[in-house]
């Protein structure tokens, strides 16, 4: 039985539910193609390539299904293939996702699997040791995401859930979902009429409106009085400089592959300028000025 208050064995819980949703999804719709399903911070999901879109009646089967499957209170087996006959095995089953991650396996990794009931998976575990631990669950939400998380890959779809060893854990864990939900900011900006998004502008750059702008020109008058109060002095500086600047600071060899550059970085011959990464490489000269 796992320590839920542990860590890994908390992993190890919610890995084993994302494999029992997937073993459901697959009873409820064997086409259903597999790609990966990991634990994560509060929960767990797993990759899907289906036809047809997930809906929220969906989730409801899906969690009827999970439901049967604890109740069988399946054992979950670990055993390991050779790499030939662990492609064929995935092969045969259509699941063209799990063949591509045998295939970038390094030559020399174990290549192991997982069986609970009619459901097999390739994964390295570690699981718990039937399904029938896994006595709360709850799926969450739907998403898009990329094979791979490659916008070249196909698109897959997310199901996301959480897991608990009971329901008033995992009771307390949704409610604690709801009331963060009321004081999300993404929400509470828009509704308060603080800012905006725009497709056509991109959903990380929001238009801040007059609300907003104006609670952002208060904030910033408290924060200058604030420093003044304690001598703190200010300096405007170019958002843009040469890589001279950064060389002569050292952050041109630190954070030269992370910087946006205008030219040719290895050109000696010629100007070359970087956004800021920083504002410390300015204040050099400022005390220089002195």
């Amino acid at each position: 039985m796992a320590d839920f208050n542990n860590v890994e064995d908390r992993k190890k819980f919610r890995h084993t539910a994302s494999h029992i949703m997937a073993q459901a999804v697959k009873r409820l719709w064997p086409d259903t193609k597999l790609a990966i399903g990991p634990a994560i911070e509060d929960g767990f999901y797993y990759d899907f390539d289906r036809e047809e879109p997930f809906s929220e009646d969906d989730l409801k089967k899906i969690e009827e299904e999970m439901k049967k499957i604890v109740k069988e209170n399946l054992p979950l087996e670990y055993y390991e293939l050779p790499r030939e006959e662990a492609r064929k095995f995935m092969e045969d089953k259509g699941e063209i996702y799990k063949v591509q991650l045998i295939d970038d396996l390094p030559d020399e990794a174990t290549i192991s699997f997982y069986k609970q009931g009619d459901f097999t998976d390739l994964c390295k575990g570690p699981h718990v040791e039937s399904t029938g631990e896994i006595k709360a669950f709850k799926l969450t939400s739907i998403a898009g995401a990329y094979w791979r998380g490659d916008s070249k890959n196909k698109m897959l779809q997310r199901i996301y859930g959480t897991a608990f060893p009971d329901k008033a854990q995992l009771k307390e864990h949704l409610d604690r979902i709801e009331e963060a939900k009321k004081r999300d900011h993404n929400k509470l900006g828009r509704e308060l009429e603080y800012f905006t998004t725009v497709d056509y502008i991109g959903q990380g750059l929001p238009i801040i409106l007059p609300k907003g702008a104006k609670t952002i020109q208060l904030m910033q008058r408290w924060i200058e009085d604030l420093e003044a109060s304690r001598g703190c002095q200010l300096t405007k500086t170019p958002y843009f400089a040469k890589r001279d600047l950064y060389k002569i600071s050292g952050h041109w060899d630190h954070y030269r592959d992370g910087m946006f550059i205008l030219g040719d970085p290895d050109d000696e011959t010629k100007e070359c300028f970087a956004l800021r990464p920083m504002t410390c490489p300015f204040q050099y000269p400022v005390f220089l000025n002195r």
